[in-house]
């Protein structure tokens, strides 16, 4: 036997024992999907990557480079190498020393890149907060709706018991009578 599905108002009652309309978004949500036997949406990733501006994947990606292993030993043997040019060391081999000691100009160019790399790290972190909590939603929703759908099997397993119980009542008095 196909049980018909309920309204999001029965559910409400049956299920949660509290009015549709006292429940909050998240919650009237997944007894509308429940309702109608839909399966959850977009997951909480695929919601935040749907929503994600031009600007916002361009700052994931800086995060990402400039937070890697690859990106601190570049940028190290760069360093190293951008001083070694500028010693007096390579002097004698023909290479002209174009920012001395206390290379004032690579100063100046680290201190631009943290000027610029630093926003654009914090603009990568708000949005994977901003991940974090539509995961956290979603992960509400996948919970909340396990419990409904739990407590509806548990409702029809007891139908059923209930059931077999009166039958098996009426076979005991069919029997002795």
């Amino acid at each position: 036997m196909i049980e018909t599905r309920s309204d999001p108002e029965t559910l409400a009652e049956e299920l949660l024992g509290r009015d549709f309309g006292d429940l909050d978004a998240d919650e009237r949500n997944v007894l509308i999907r429940v309702a109608s036997g839909t399966l959850t949406g977009l997951d909480a990733d695929e919601r935040a990557q749907a929503n994600a501006s031009r600007g916002d994947r361009v700052a994931d990606r800086v995060a990402a480079v400039g937070g890697s292993w690859a990106f601190i030993l570049t940028f190290l043997f760069v360093l190293i190498l951008w001083m070694l040019i500028n010693s007096r060391v390579l002097e004698g081999l023909g290479f002209p020393a174009f920012d001395q000691f206390p290379f004032i100009f690579l100063n100046l160019i680290l201190s631009m890149l943290a000027a610029i790399q630093a926003p654009v790290i914090m603009m990568s972190q708000n949005r994977q907060a901003k991940k974090d909590r539509i995961a956290a939603r979603h992960d509400y929703e996948v919970n909340l709706r396990t419990q409904i759908e739990i407590l509806r099997l548990s409702g029809r397993l007891n139908k059923v018991l209930d059931r077999f119980d009166a039958r098996e009542h009426q076979r005991m008095d069919g029997d002795s009578g």
